[in-house]
């Protein structure tokens, strides 16, 4: 039996007909090596963002469900159109949506997670000698209701996919070559990196490089899924993600912004974090810093998949009360190697470095594989070339 391929085109890959076309092109050219090939596809150029601004002019906090309905049109346009893309270069291809395709995720709207995936009609169709299309960053909740997997969760339907399938690899093609030691639009001339390891790679992701999901990362290291970050246009050998790690001390530097932090310390300091912590856990809050201690608690995270922020936060505030202080629009910079956050003498460098800038550092959180500077977010790109000059060297 052949072998299988899983292939992921991002949104700007699929954002007109002429690029549709390329990316058909280049999937049937898959086949025709004799592989079988699954595709998954992001909604087209900005669609999302533009069906959220629409759900917003007529709701401040839409309601996660309705939401999900209708962000997860965008991937379906996709799926669709390409399938009639491929057929006309005179392949046969299907396309499924999300539920179609067996991917079952908890009740969470909005950012679910991946449960489990039955693959079965998927299967059914490669075994026919189709090449299969699948809508992205969607799913079906074990409630039977539409489900979305978050920003980027096409990454995770791919890699999901891959490991469900026993896949030979997961491409994720972009418009960008691979995974660079930092965004090659802050930076001038990054690194390529030739191999970044799952951990590294979770954390790049997770702290602002946009090149892959980490909820995929973190699948692809449960299933021991190899990676490949390619560009969609070109030949070029692209990133491995896998066991391997870099080879390198500093991977990269990311950076980030419009991050909130919620800082809490009173009365009954524990206890009340503990109880903040688990509404914050409730309502899907993914901290990227920070937690619960014993004097209370700091947490820093993005807002992206709390389309009702404005809810979440009345009740962060219901919880804290007086003590509880929220900070938003903040932005930060991670230094991302193999243990760089317990190295005192870089963790100096990174300090010295904003402070030669005159960036005022909010905050400073550290694990075995960061090390980040919360700042304001008009300084952060800034702070990024001087940290990448630095330590990436």
């Amino acid at each position: 039996m052949a072998a299988i391929v899983v292939q992921k085109y991002g949104g700007s890959s699929v954002a007109d007909v002429e690029k549709l076309r390329r990316v058909a092109r280049r999937v049937v050219d898959t086949a025709q090596t004799g592989k079988r090939v699954c595709v998954v596809v992001s909604a087209m150029g900005d669609t999302t963002d533009e069906l959220l601004a629409l759900a917003r002019k007529v709701s401040p906090a839409p309601q996660r469900r309705e939401l999900d309905m209708l962000l997860s049109a965008g991937e379906r346009i996709s799926m669709s159109l390409l399938s009639m893309a491929i057929h006309e270069l005179g392949a046969e291809a299907i396309s499924f949506t999300g539920s179609q395709s067996g991917i079952i995720t908890n009740d969470r709207h909005s950012g679910a997670r991946v449960l489990e995936v039955r693959p079965y009609r998927i299967q059914d169709e490669l075994e026919r000698g189709k090449i299969v299309i699948v809508a992205g960053f969607q799913g079906v909740s074990y409630k039977k209701e539409i489900t979305t997997l978050g920003r980027g969760g096409s990454d995770t339907t791919a890699v999901a996919l891959a490991a469900a399938l026993g896949a030979e690899f997961c491409e994720i093609c972009s418009d960008v070559d691979g995974v660079y030691s930092a965004d090659p639009r802050v930076v001038d001339a990054p690194r390529l990196l030739a191999a970044v390891s799952y951990d590294e790679m979770q954390e790049l992701a997770a702290l602002g490089a946009k090149v892959l999901n980490p909820q995929c990362v973190e699948f692809a290291r449960s299933a021991g899924i190899a990676i490949f970050a390619r560009a969609t246009a070109g030949g070029g050998a692209g990133t491995e993600i896998g066991a391997a790690h870099s080879g390198r001390r500093v991977v990269g530097v990311t950076g980030t912004g419009d991050l909130v932090r919620v800082r809490f310390a009173g009365r009954g300091g524990a206890a009340r974090a503990r109880t903040l912590a688990h509404a914050l856990a409730e309502d899907g809050v993914v901290t990227l810093c920070g937690g619960a201690a014993e004097d209370g608690g700091a947490w820093v995270f993005e807002t992206d998949d709390l389309p009702d922020w404005a809810r979440v936060k009345a009740r962060i505030v219901a919880i804290g009360g007086a003590d509880v202080v929220i900070e938003e629009g903040l932005g930060a910079a991670s230094v991302v190697g193999q243990g760089i956050g317990g190295d005192p003498a870089a963790l100096e460098k990174a300090l010295t470095v904003a402070h030669e800038l005159g960036v005022e550092t909010l905050g400073v959180y550290t694990s075995p594989l960061r090390i980040t500077l919360l700042a304001p977010p008009a300084r952060i790109k800034e702070l990024v070339r001087a940290l990448h000059a630095a330590l990436c060297g």
